[in-house]
């Protein structure tokens, strides 16, 4: 098996959430060594704590999650709109800020951001999460094309529709409306498994990946594309 990570330390944050576990598992396969990072990212200075605890790092893999709510536009209060942005949206700055100058001083590095592609359709009672997720794909595209002379990539997936544990746990799975859902939304006709979306993550995250720049991928079984 080639590893494409051979000699690569990676950090992954919340790597018991979304696409944590995954990640850990197949990166690791690749060769990577892993930092798995279980801290929460809430705190202003939690970012800064995590990649000083991580040591010297090759890849950021923000891999930020928290459950998403289904709150109807009108009914959005100040509380769950902060929430949200406070979990998804501010700790994605503080990690590159604090992980990107060392990898800058070894010579370059990547950024991986495990998004959501309901940032790029529009969903019914998902105006707070799919806020927060565009705002890190914008955040990806803008920093991506800012950082790229100094050899560090920043780059997204934007995903749904992928099995993972935050978002479609197995009760959720097994539900029958959900079932119908996935026939009638998703052009693949069954979730991405997780360990696909990882070996792209891997991909992504490997020096092969070094012409990518300020990309958002969208992994979701053809659901983005309908």
């Amino acid at each position: 098996m080639i590893e494409a990570l051979r000699g690569k330390r990676v950090l992954i944050t919340q790597a018991a959430d979304f696409m944590g576990p995954a990640l850990c598992e197949v990166l690791a396969e690749q060769g990577a060594e892993i930092v798995a990072s279980h801290a929460p990212l809430v705190d202003p200075d939690a970012a800064r704590a995590v990649v000083a605890q991580a040591g010297p790092i090759d890849v950021l893999v923000a891999n930020l999650a928290l459950p998403a709510p289904s709150t109807p536009a009108l009914a959005v209060d100040e509380a769950e709109w902060a929430q949200v942005f406070d979990s998804l949206v501010h700790p994605l700055p503080r990690l590159v800020r604090a992980a990107v100058p060392g990898m800058v001083s070894r010579g370059g590095g990547k950024v991986l951001v495990m998004g959501s592609a309901s940032a790029l359709r529009g969903m019914k009672r998902a105006s707070t999460y799919s806020a927060a997720r565009g705002a890190q794909l914008a955040y990806v595209q803008a920093v991506g094309v800012e950082l790229a002379p100094l050899k560090v990539q920043v780059n997204a997936i934007a995903q749904n529709f992928v099995d993972n544990p935050t978002y479609f746990p197995p009760e959720v799975q097994a539900h029958p409306r959900f079932q119908e859902r996935l026939a009638r939304e998703v052009p693949l006709g069954r979730l991405v498994a997780a360990r696909e979306d990882a070996l792209f993550a891997a991909y992504l995250c490997s020096d092969a990946a070094a012409c990518f720049v300020g990309q958002v991928f969208p992994v979701s079984g053809g659901w983005v594309a309908r």
